[in-house]
């Protein structure tokens, strides 16, 4: 899938890596790594779908937990205009658990297509509080263009069916672990 509409400013790279975690943490969401295994991390080990292990301390290099509940995605993390851009093109699977969330400076309408995209994708739309604003299912190499309802600072892609199965929707709450980037 490819993000439209993703920001294009330069000079605002250390912004962009900062707001988003400045935010999430100032709404409580987003936590640093911590450093012993903590009831997150432990709690992260035992979701299902590819969690980490609990000798786990923090996800991978540029990696993320997302938490909804008892269960966790492992998503790669795309922060960069190229890295949104690129997401998940060109793969023949996405392991169940894990997908790619896509990280904006700012919240704006975002928009995906699925050009060069070979697997169905779930898009989970988050704003800078990381609630679930809206859930859409796109198909593989579909030009259909999926925008967000309205601003939003997070796009999260899983593979589809994963937000049902897991009984994630509009308006749930979700906690972001970011491992280094």
């Amino acid at each position: 899938m490819i993000p439209l509409g993703a920001a294009r400013r330069g000079g605002r790279s250390l912004l962009f890596l900062v707001l988003p975690v400045l935010l999430g943490q100032a709404c409580g969401q987003i936590k640093e790594p911590p450093a012993a295994p903590s009831e997150a991390a432990t709690h992260a080990s035992r979701a299902p779908g590819g969690a980490p292990s609990s000798a786990t301390h923090m996800p991978p290099r540029r990696s993320a937990w997302v938490i909804f509940g008892a269960d966790t995605v492992v998503a790669e993390v795309a922060r960069t205009p190229e890295e949104r851009e690129r997401g998940l093109m060109n793969r023949s699977q996405i392991p169940e658990g894990t997908g790619m969330l896509f990280i904006y400076p700012e919240e704006e309408i975002i928009s995906f297509w699925m050009s060069n995209t070979y697997v169905a994708l779930d898009v989970a739309y988050l704003d800078a509080s990381l609630r679930v604003v809206d859930i859409e299912q796109m198909e593989p190499e579909s030009t259909e263009i999926h925008s967000s309802p309205r601003p939003v600072m997070f796009g999260l892609e899983v593979p589809k069916g994963w937000f049902a199965a897991h009984g994630v929707q509009a308006s749930d709450q979700a906690e972001l672990v970011l491992g280094p980037l």
